[in-house]
């Protein structure tokens, strides 16, 4: 399996992507829970002005979800330096590069947005970045997964107590860390605020570690463009510290996701199962 994942990797991005629409498609069709939670996450966002909009934005986002799966080859295999050559803009880094100039330690933020998996890897062209993962479903795709990501200035901690603890001493040296905002936390480790309308567990990670350090967060969109062009770079950085309180955090956190989610819905990963509730969170809120 390796092998074809290879030789995927030698295809011209534009042919990826294409396949990656036949692909979206495909699953769309033979996975009914898949295509369930696809349509009920776009029509519950309150992102659709009428049905046909909430039409138009399902079938962009099938296309979308494929693309973020066939690329995977050309990020994790090609050469570090061909990789970074598909970033074609860049837009809020100098407010980065300031930041980084203060000593501040720097908290990146990637949500399941467009092409996430090239953001650390550009980052990591430039400063030192110790980021999160979680062992892949498939474990035939750990080892290019691991290999591919922990290029450049990158270091892989797993999430686990000692990956945040890797994470916590990262940002204190004045480094970089990089996490997934909108990845649902384990039980006793997030709280309940919305999320573009409805009740989502939001991890409490990223406020414990800003006041824990006082890092600067910054949100960061690799957007795809279309025909396999490349990808443009957004570096957004919060204008404020998270609040005191977990709750309003989180709050805070899902509606800066969100308005970041609105510059091109489609790259969001609805498919992604964001709603779900780990075993026993929803008792430990209503004992709240």
């Amino acid at each position: 399996m390796q092998w074809f994942f290879r030789q995927f990797a030698r295809l011209p991005l534009a042919w990826l992507h294409a396949l990656g629409i036949a692909t979206g498609w495909l699953v769309y069709w033979t996975s009914s829970g898949y295509a369930a939670r696809m349509r009920e996450n776009i029509s519950r966002s309150g992102l659709c002005a009428s049905p046909d909009a909430c039409r138009q934005l399902l079938h962009q986002g099938i296309g979308e979800a494929g693309k973020s799966v066939l690329e995977l080859p050309a990020i994790w295999l090609r050469p570090y330096e061909d990789v970074l050559k598909l970033v074609r803009k860049v837009e809020g880094w100098d407010k980065v590069a300031e930041q980084s100039r203060d000593g501040r330690g720097i908290l990146f933020l990637t949500p399941h947005l467009g092409c996430f998996e090239i953001s650390s890897l550009f980052i990591a062209s430039h400063m030192p970045i110790t980021i999160l993962y979680r062992p892949p479903k498939l474990r035939w795709t750990e080892p290019p997964m691991l290999a591919g990501r922990g290029r450049g200035q990158v270091s892989m901690a797993p999430t686990d107590l000692k990956g945040v603890k890797a994470l916590l001493k990262a940002l204190k040296r004045g480094q970089s860390a990089g996490i997934l905002p909108d990845q649902v936390p384990g039980k006793g480790e997030g709280v309940w605020a919305d999320f573009f309308g409805r009740p989502a567990y939001t991890m409490t990670l990223v406020q414990r570690l800003q006041h824990s350090t006082g890092a600067a967060i910054v949100l960061v969109f690799a957007e795809r463009l279309p025909g396999g062009q490349g990808y443009d770079l957004w570096f957004d950085p919060l204008p404020e510290a998270l609040p005191e309180d977990a709750t309003q955090a989180a709050r805070a956190l899902n509606a800066a996701v969100e308005d970041l989610a609105r510059r091109n819905p489609a790259q969001y990963l609805w498919s992604y199962n964001r709603y779900k509730a780990p075993k026993g969170s929803r008792e430990e809120a209503e004992k709240q």
